[in-house]
C-alpha cells in the first residue's frame, strides 16, 4: 500500500511539475504580451510586401454601414424603452 502511494504521488508530482517546466517559444514583454514576428517580418511594416494597401473608398463604406447600423439599433433600443417590447424590424 505505502509503494502505491508513493507511486501516485511521484507520478503527480511529475505531471504537475511538466506543465509549469512546459517551454512554448516565446518571449513574453509582460504577462499576456507573448506576440513576435515571425523571422523576416519587417519591423515597418508600410511598403513592405506585408503592407494591406486599403483602399480609401472601401473604408468609407464600412464606416457608412457602421453608422447606418448604430442608427437603427438606436432607434430599436428607443422603441423598446417605449413600448416594453424589442422589435428587431423597425420601418
Amino acid at each position: 500500500m505505502k509503494r502505491v502511494l508513493t507511486m501516485v504521488a511521484v507520478a503527480a508530482a511529475m505531471m504537475s511539475s511538466g506543465a509549469a517546466l512546459a517551454y512554448d517559444g516565446t518571449n513574453c514583454k509582460e504577462a499576456g504580451n507573448c506576440w513576435e514576428a515571425k523571422p523576416g517580418y519587417p519591423a515597418k511594416i508600410a511598403g513592405s510586401k506585408y503592407d494591406p494597401k486599403h483602399d480609401p473608398v472601401e473604408i468609407g463604406k464600412q464606416e457608412a454601414s457602421i453608422k447606418a447600423m448604430d442608427a437603427r439599433n438606436a432607434k430599436r433600443i428607443a422603441n423598446a424603452k417605449a413600448t416594453g417590447k424589442f422589435v428587431y424590424e423597425l420601418d
